[in-house]
């Protein structure tokens, strides 16, 4: 199978593992050994300034809640568009990052976006393949815009996303306005 990173993983309605139920998962890194990746619409209760003394002395006043990024604990990673900040990319404009370092200089950038994320998402060896497959999840590619916007029902809004694409797709409709209702 093709790799799905920079990709989201829409959990389907009948995916069995209740961790993932309504889950949206960025792929951050998948090739023949296994896949890595962060549920994105999972906030916690707690801000980001309230976990961080937990990893280092230095300030952080980000208000920004702590997101869960799934059932596997690890280190606090991020999502963000600092190039320079960097760990590896994930798609053009949208890098991600577990070293200390750049986490530390990350929180002080005040008009970059970035979400931070405690625990992960991980799949062995031809695991995520097979769940694709068996329809448990959906799959689009990801884009900055979606990965940094809030509000609204982030599951049913890229699940229909998802289904009307798949229609337009097999009724092999060329154009189909913002506002159909406007024809």
């Amino acid at each position: 199978m093709e790799s799905l990173k920079g990709h989201l993983l829409v959990a389907s309605t009948h995916l069995p593992d209740p961790n993932f139920a309504k889950t949206i998962v960025l792929i951050v890194e998948h090739d023949e050994n296994g896949a890595l990746g962060i549920v994105l619409n999972r906030p916690s209760k707690h801000q980001l300034k309230d976990v961080w003394e937990n990893v280092t002395d230095e300030p952080c006043h980000s208000r920004q809640l702590l997101r869960l990024g799934g059932p596997m604990g690890g280190p606090l990673m991020a999502i963000h568009t600092e190039e320079l900040l960097a760990d590896k990319p994930v798609i053009p404009g949208v890098y991600f990052s577990t070293e200390k370092e750049n986490l530390i200089k990350l929180v002080k950038l005040d008009d970059e976006p970035f979400r931070f994320f405690s625990g992960y998402a991980g799949w062995g060896e031809g695991q995520l393949d097979g769940e694709v497959t068996s329809g448990d999840w959906l799959t689009m590619p990801a884009t900055s815009d979606f990965l940094f916007s809030d509000g609204g029902d982030p599951w049913s809004e890229t699940l229909r996303a998802i289904f009307d694409d798949r229609l337009i797709s097999a009724l092999k409709i060329r154009h189909v306005p913002a506002d159909p209702s406007l024809n």
